[in-house]
């Protein structure tokens, strides 16, 4: 994680209940601080579920109403199947990985028809 960062953790758990205290959370940290990225650890999330997106999701707009980009680090292969099949992958980037690394957002995969013509 860069030092200009913000960080912010994610717990094993996340409830519809508890999105608004992240974010609540996450804007009194922007409000101390002139940083621009919001590094979001989700190392804890284990069995990620649909509310888990939800969160992540509510908390990069709430990023983003700050002027900031928030990523993701510590992101597991259930968690990015999820965001990939939700079609999030790309609006919540993961801290380190290069853009060629990054999956297509919703698993679309460029196909090259070997009928069709160079264009």
């Amino acid at each position: 994680m860069a030092d200009s960062a913000i960080a912010l953790t994610v717990g094993a758990t996340v409830r519809r209940a508890d999105i608004p205290g992240l974010c609540a959370a996450l804007a009194a940290l922007m409000d101390r601080g002139d940083r621009g990225v919001v590094v979001c650890d989700v190392s804890a999330v284990g069995r990620p579920t649909v509310v888990t997106v939800e969160a992540l999701a509510r908390l990069r707009l709430t990023a983003r109403r700050h002027g900031r980009r928030l990523m993701l680090d510590g992101a597991g292969p259930e968690l990015r199947g999820l965001l990939r099949l939700l079609g999030l992958a790309g609006e919540l980037p993961e801290v380190g990985r290069e853009a060629e690394e990054r999956e297509q957002p919703g698993g679309v995969e460029e196909v090259v028809d070997p009928g069709d013509p160079a264009g």
